[in-house]
């Protein structure tokens, strides 16, 4: 059987949804569209059922392109996704508004189960409902009341399921003469709510009592007063965040730490172990880094959804919306755009992932394509190898340190470029939908870890399975351009350095650096690097930081260890130098420095800008459903870094 899953937004479908399938969900999208389709499966004395949550959505009319899916699935019989049964879970604490979606469905004489969810919030309200007088008005239709973040009539529901049976009689429709109109019929849909909620008021006075006076004061009310106030809102939502990436910061580092320094000895344990050649090489080199490249992350995104849905369980998410659209908007943002900008500060993946709950396609596609431009982690290393190469360590006003104060701006500069890159893309990306926040404040609760757990679990697999896929892929094949060379031509250079009378003073590891430098400089990538050599030259950047450049688009971090590898840290007499004593040192063939303080400025611009992170890319596609914005994203990432690095490299 298939059974929908349809519902408001805040009604706790998603809870329900957990509760019936537990892990057994995967996420799909709907044909022809780049809507989620989430589906999962569960069973009732071995028979199974499979269940897909369809967008939350007010009316069958569409808002959005995902409420969109669910009028052209309920519309047509004959679509694939048309359900055997529909159930419409509402909140049985505002009864009066869900009814609308779900006197729409029951006109369209789907057979109909109704979920009365968040009963115990019913309660404390003091509101009680007559289910027997209810259904007299909807004889053909079950009922069950549920608390389904706590797990309560979770099983009656189930029950409920399996033993449901369309009843026999004729139709009593609640609204007759319902014909389902075009989608674009605004005035013909107005005037249908209207006379829905004119039937739905008569309905809630005969079956909801009330034994709470109607100005009583709700606990959310008062928490609120605090929360979306004007000045304290602002200053609580920054507290809650600084603590937020604090901890991310701190503890996601160990576990990180930890999963590179397995993953490095265990490519180390397979090139010791295994015979040496290509097999090893690619199992060692290849393969083991780029699925480390994959689990390096997952810390830093389970613990970033932890928060998140943390938030969102708790009610609070949706105030952090309310406050922050006001400013966002004139951006061309949403308010929820904040969450995934703030989160790409800590790393870009989870930021564009959690950019989802943005239903205008348009506002979540913004803040998408603009929020790599957040500095984030994985620039560290590149942006701190580069101050210390060459911004003197020194303080400004007695007191501001030079250095800090380059990293500062550094990020800044990211954030500022976001906005300007919203506001541009706002006015270029022309879209017939109207940008509005409709935005419902959910009752505060305790978040119910088991619903967070499996949010996590769920935001984690997509990462490893989709972004995985692409990373690990393109770890290969930079792998393979890097070992291969075209024809003889690696034997040869490598013979020649063999020769040279200086290499036979060095020591073996010496030998080893020179030679691996040397196979580099003749690999496909090294090729790369000199091709693209007059390309980067007025940057004032040479071949071996164009290898470095090509390098970093695995992760932007390669961009140091790609410096180590092709100078093997030490010069060319032996004598053993540290990276950025062998990068000070560095000379052009005229002999000039490579790295002055324009070349240093120019890089870290540049990478402020550019779209190095294939994870990032992977992410993008994952969910934009294509490689089109991916692709536009990187083409205008790397037109402004190389406008803005030549610039800063002229300045400089």
């Amino acid at each position: 059987m298939k059974v929908a899953l349809l519902g408001n937004p805040n009604t706790g479908k998603s809870s329900v949804f957990n509760s019936l399938t537990g892990l057994r969900q995967h996420v799909g999208n709907f044909p022809g569209v780049t809507v989620d389709k989430k589906i999962g499966e569960f069973k009732v004395e071995h028979t199974k059922y499979t269940l897909t949550d369809f967008p939350g959505t007010y009316s069958i009319y569409p808002r959005s392109k995902d409420e969109e899916v669910v009028y052209k699935v309920l519309s047509d019989s004959n679509n694939k996704d048309y359900p055997d049964l529909a159930i419409v879970v509402v909140d049985a604490s505002n009864i009066e508004r869900n009814l609308l979606l779900f006197t729409q469905i029951y006109d369209l004489e789907i057979p109909t189960l109704l979920v009365l969810n968040m009963s115990d919030i019913a309660k404390r309200k003091g509101l009680n409902v007559d289910i027997e007088e209810f259904k007299k008005s909807f004889p053909k239709v079950e009922v069950v009341e549920t608390n389904a973040r706590v797990g309560l009539g979770v099983q009656k529901l189930k029950d409920k399921i399996h033993q449901f049976q369309v009843k026999k009689g004729e139709f009593k429709p609640f609204l007759s003469g319902f014909n389902l109109l075009k989608m674009d019929d605004l005035e013909g849909q107005s005037c249908e709510a209207e006379k829905r909620f004119s039937l739905i008021n008569k309905l809630v006075k005969n079956v909801i009592s009330s034994n709470t006076p109607s100005n009583t004061e709700t606990r959310s009310n008062k928490i609120d007063k605090i929360l979306v106030h004007p000045v304290f809102g602002y200053l609580i939502f920054t507290i809650i965040l600084f603590f937020m990436f604090q901890f991310i910061y701190v503890f996601a580092s160990y576990p990180m730490d930890w999963i590179d320094e397995n993953f490095g000895a265990l490519g180390s344990w397979f090139e010791n172990t295994l015979p040496s050649g290509l097999f090893s090489d690619l199992i060692s080199q290849g393969i083991i880094p780029g699925i480390g490249g994959v689990i390096i992350f997952i810390p830093q995104i389970a613990l970033l959804f932890l928060f998140i849905s943390i938030l969102e369980e708790s009610g609070y998410l949706s105030r952090v919306v309310f406050i922050m659209d006001r400013i966002m908007r004139p951006l061309g943002l949403n308010g929820k755009s904040v969450v995934p900008l703030l989160s790409s500060v800590a790393c870009a993946i989870p930021g564009v992932m959690s950019a989802r709950t943005i239903s205008s396609w348009k506002e979540r596609l913004i803040t998408i394509l603009v929020a790599p431009l957040m500095s984030c982690s994985a620039r560290i290393p590149v942006y701190t190898l580069l101050i210390a190469l060459v911004i003197p360590s020194k303080t400004v006003l007695g007191f501001i340190n030079l250095q800090g104060l380059v990293l500062f701006s550094l990020y800044l500069l990211g954030l500022i470029s976001a906005l300007i890159v919203a506001v541009v893309l706002h006015i270029v990306m022309k879209t017939k939908d109207p940008s509005f926040l409709l935005l419902e404040m959910p009752s505060y609760k305790l978040p119910r870890f088991r619903n967070i757990g499996l949010n996590v679990l769920e935001k984690v697999r997509i990462f490893v399975l989709e972004a995985g896929k692409v990373i690990l892929a393109i770890s290969i094949l930079l792998w393979v351009l890097a070992t291969f060379g075209p024809g003889n031509r690696m034997e040869n250079a490598i013979q020649k350095v063999e020769n040279q009378n200086s290499f036979q003073t060095l020591s073996e590891q010496e030998k080893q650096d020179k030679i691996s430098s040397t196979k580099l400089a003749n690999s496909y990538i090294g090729i790369m690097g000199k091709t693209i050599e007059p390309i980067i030259t007025p940057l004032g950047y040479d071949w071996k930081i164009g290898i470095s450049l090509i390098t970093s688009f695995a992760a932007r971090e390669v961009f140091v260890g790609s410096l180590a590898t092709i100078y093997s840290v030490h010069d060319d007499g032996g004598e053993n130098l540290s990276l950025m004593n062998r990068m000070r040192k560095e000379k052009r063939p005229d002999g000039s420095l490579v790295y002055t303080l324009g070349t240093g400025i120019s890089l870290m611009v540049f990478y402020v800008y550019a779209m190095q992170c294939m994870a990032t890319l992977a992410v993008v596609k994952r969910e934009t459903k294509g490689w089109k914005w991916p692709l536009i994203q990187m083409g205008f990432m790397g037109v402004l870094a190389y406008i803005a690095a030549f610039a800063a490299f002229n300045i400089f």
